[in-house]
């Protein structure tokens, strides 16, 4: 991996993705990190506040280093159609997912930095066909067969603050979450997040504080058997292989200030037990990060808010905390 800039695709343009990828260059151009847009030029410069951007088109990364305190960058692979803000089209799901392709294929060569990601929608992409859950599943499909020294993910973080969490079900709904579970499934998600911490993160003896299913961490079998038949082995298997992991701990009690300080990232059981907390504490500044990836990629921890799309009032606290993260494991990794 050579120092170059992030590749930043997108996202839905109907979302809010053109108007925070404006606002993250108006935040970054003095003092970088340096990336550029994969994406359609045309919706680019038609975001909220770009009015009075030189939204130039580039053809290689080198090119938007030497401009970037100038110019917004962007490497243009136009949609077929223009598309309105707030109204997300099927039609445009192939140049959505061939901006991650690109972006993906441009890190995988070693020619930029890393990926971040701008918000897609997913039943738009459905309805065209992507077979995917999300972005992260995709992005573990591309990179595949790329070579990789460590446990392989994708494994899901999300960072705010002093907090990091891992999740070992993403996307479940929760009816299917226990049966999802598996003392595999947690021993993988700990090993992919020890080693990250150590290689992406410059933490050089990572502790894993790992959460429970069920209320209470199921009161010793009392109140659910997933702690006893699953976590508990789990956390043994990974303390064996050399993790400092503990638990499992009552979801409810892992949070707070005190005890944060004890851990370096909670492995957590699913989405919104690892979600809520680093929501609560910065709602507005959380990332998400892709472990065990030969690549480098974050994203805003949001959505496409289609329904402040086009009007100006989207926030980029998020987009530019990813941009700064994805530069630093960049850095850590080179």
């Amino acid at each position: 991996m050579r120092t170059g800039p992030l590749a930043l695709t997108l996202g839905d343009p109907a979302g809010i993705g053109p108007e925070i990828a404006v606002k993250a260059w108006r935040t970054l151009r003095g003092t970088g990190p340096a990336f550029f847009v994969v994406g359609d030029r045309r919706a680019l410069a038609s975001a909220p506040g770009a009015s009075d951007v030189d939204v130039r088109v580039i053809h290689t990364p080198d090119e938007a280093m030497a401009a970037f305190a100038d110019v917004l960058p962007v490497l243009d692979l136009p949609l077929q159609a223009p598309v309105v803000a707030g109204q997300p089209t099927p039609a445009a799901a192939p140049a959505i997912i061939r901006w991650i392709e690109t972006a993906v294929g441009l890190a995988l060569s070693g020619t930029v930095s890393g990926v971040v990601t701008a918000p897609i929608a997913k039943a738009p992409l459905y309805e065209a066909g992507f077979r995917f859950p999300g972005h992260t599943e995709f992005l573990g499909e591309l990179t595949a067969n790329a070579p990789f020294d460590g446990a392989r993910g994708p494994v899901m973080m999300l960072t705010a603050s002093d907090l990091r969490v891992t999740l070992v079900t993403v996307h479940e709904p929760i009816a299917k979450v226990p049966a999802a579970l598996s003392v595999e499934r947690i021993v993988h998600a700990g090993l992919v997040t020890a080693q990250a911490l150590r290689r992406d993160f410059g933490v050089e003896a990572p502790r894993l504080a790992v959460a429970g299913l069920n209320p209470h961490a199921g009161e010793r079998g009392s109140i659910g058997r997933e702690e006893v038949e699953i976590v508990e082995p789990a956390v043994r298997a990974l303390r064996e292989a050399g993790v400092d992991a503990r638990g499992p701990y009552p979801a409810d009690t892992l949070f707070p200030a005190e005890v944060r300080a004890t851990y370096d990232a909670a492995l957590c059981m699913y989405h919104d037990q690892a979600l809520i907390p680093v929501k609560m504490l910065d709602f507005w500044g959380g990332v998400n990060v892709s472990l065990g990836l030969p690549i480098v990629r974050t994203s805003p921890d949001h959505g496409t808010a289609f329904d402040i799309a086009g009007r100006g009032i989207a926030r980029a606290d998020s987009l530019v905390a990813a941009i700064r993260l994805a530069a630093e494991i960049a850095a850590r990794r080179r």
